[in-house]
């Protein structure tokens, strides 16, 4: 890899719990338990890798540097309770960040839920904050952002931010975007992006797959998502690249169509992201 280009993997994880999802089509299943998440993070450990925020990803690609090797982002979607009670304890155990995306409406002082799925309260994402995970925007409401009026759009970046903000004390600026991204309306992604810009934005991750290049937009960042599925050649495979080849298959296996009423989040399934 010469100097100036490299490829990061970002991966996409929801729910760490023992949920079997039955009922949902292997391809599209969100949770991965915690045993196997701890085996995945064990890997990561042992083959050398270090995790990167979202906001040095933006910076690299912005003035053109390049990130140690074997780099690679853990995030979150969704704002789920999990990411608390068994993501969090094996983070710290093996010193690696993350960024966990926040549907801002469904976190509160009580706990609240999504998708009747139990998300995090205010107290927990403070605690997960001064211990070094990064929070980042999933919009308010967690709605399908391509069919709202551009006014009600611009509402859930700014106010998600805002929240954000006002409870952690420092600036949000990374967003995921919720359900699949509309990839082949062109319009609605370049005025999308511009409203990033404008709110304060540096980056928005997508259920895109493939690893990020050095020359790719940090307004639509590609991932790899997660579950209980993935062996460990499975595994060790999407970090190596060995995915990035398949980016017509996501739609067909891991993405939502936009016709479709999506899951939880922008994920193979039901995931909430």
């Amino acid at each position: 890899m010469g100097a100036g280009r490299f490829r990061v993997p970002i991966l996409m994880y929801h729910n760490v719990s023992d949920d079997p999802q039955i009922g949902i089509a292997p391809s599209r299943r969100t949770a991965i338990d915690p045993f196997t998440f701890r085996q995945q993070m064990r890997f990561l450990l042992t083959a050398g890798y270090h995790t990167a925020r979202l906001s040095e990803v933006a910076a690299w690609l912005g003035d053109g540097s390049t990130p140690p090797q074997k780099t690679v982002v853990i995030t979150f979607d969704g704002g789920l309770r999990s990411s608390y009670t068994h993501a969090f304890p094996l983070l710290q155990e093996f010193s690696f960040s993350a960024t966990v995306f926040l549907p801002t409406a469904f976190i509160g002082a009580s706990r609240r839920s999504f998708n009747k799925m139990e998300c995090l309260t205010w107290l927990e994402v403070q605690e997960m904050h001064k211990a070094g995970i990064q929070f980042g925007s999933h919009t308010v409401s967690h709605p399908l952002l391509h069919q709202l009026p551009r006014v009600e759009l611009m509402r859930e970046l700014a106010v998600s931010k805002a929240e954000i903000e006002r409870q952690l004390g420092e600036p949000a600026a990374t967003l995921s975007y919720p359900y699949e991204f509309p990839r082949g309306n062109t319009a609605f992604a370049a005025d999308f992006r511009d409203l990033l810009v404008k709110v304060g934005y540096v980056c928005c991750v997508t259920s895109e797959l493939g690893r990020v290049k050095s020359n790719d937009d940090p307004y639509r960042l590609k991932r790899l998502p997660v579950n209980a599925l993935d062996d460990p050649a499975l595994f060790r495979a999407k970090l190596e690249g060995g995915c990035d080849w398949q980016a017509w298959a996501h739609r067909v296996f891991h993405g939502f169509g936009s016709r479709r009423q999506p899951a939880p989040d922008n994920t193979p399934s039901s995931q909430a992201r």
